[in-house]
Order: C-alpha cells, then structure tokens, then sequence
C-alpha cells in the first residue's frame, strides 16, 4: 500500500516538474518574441490553415453520424457559423452555437 502511494506521489511530481519547466521557459522565451514579427505570423498562418481544412474536411468528407446528412446541410452550417462569428465580433461561441442550431434546422428541412 505505501509502495503505491510512493510511486504515485513520484508520478505526480515528476509530472508537475516537466509541466512546469517547460512553462517557466516559455515566459521567459515570450518576453524576447515580438507578437507582430515574422515568425508569429507565421505560426498563425500556419494554425488558420490547419483550423480551415479541418473545417474543410469535416463539412466535405464527414464521417460518423455527420455522413447522415446532406452536403447543402452541412454548407448551410458552416456559413450560418462563419456569418455569426463575424456578426457578433468573433465570438466562437455564437458561431458555434449558430452551427448547431443551423444544421439542425437544415438537416430538417433540406432532407
């Protein structure tokens, strides 16, 4: 029994160590990077063209319970979400949420 807990209480402090180095150095490695330099333009451009043909995928190749519904349904979505982001400044939860509600109500009457 106190075997287990030495062995876990090392697992939770080895664990917290490695986590917490590798912030301590991302704070200090943040104060040197210029948030409007090359590089983080880069690494955004990057991410937004992974965000996007992640969305691309999901609404042109769904798998699963999304495959049950039309492509005209699913494109519907996709820009009734898009549309409300921007309408409401970039808010991903309404975007989302307009998502939802908008396959929803277009899985229902295109089908």
């Amino acid at each position: 029994m106190s075997g287990d807990l030495g062995s876990i209480g090392f697992i939770v402090v080895a664990g917290a160590l490695t986590t917490y180095v590798w912030r301590v150095l991302g704070v200090m490695l943040a104060e040197r990077i210029d948030p409007e330099g090359e590089l983080l333009l880069w690494v955004r451009c990057v991410a937004t063209s992974i965000v996007a043909a992640l969305c691309a995928g999901i609404v042109l190749s769904p798998n699963r319970i999304l495959a049950v519904t039309s492509l005209d349904a699913r494109i519907i979505a996709m820009a009734a979400g898009v549309a409300c982001f921007y309408i409401f400044r970039c808010n991903t939860g309404a975007g989302v949420a307009a998502s939802v509600v908008a396959l929803f109500a277009a899985a229902w009457f295109v089908a």
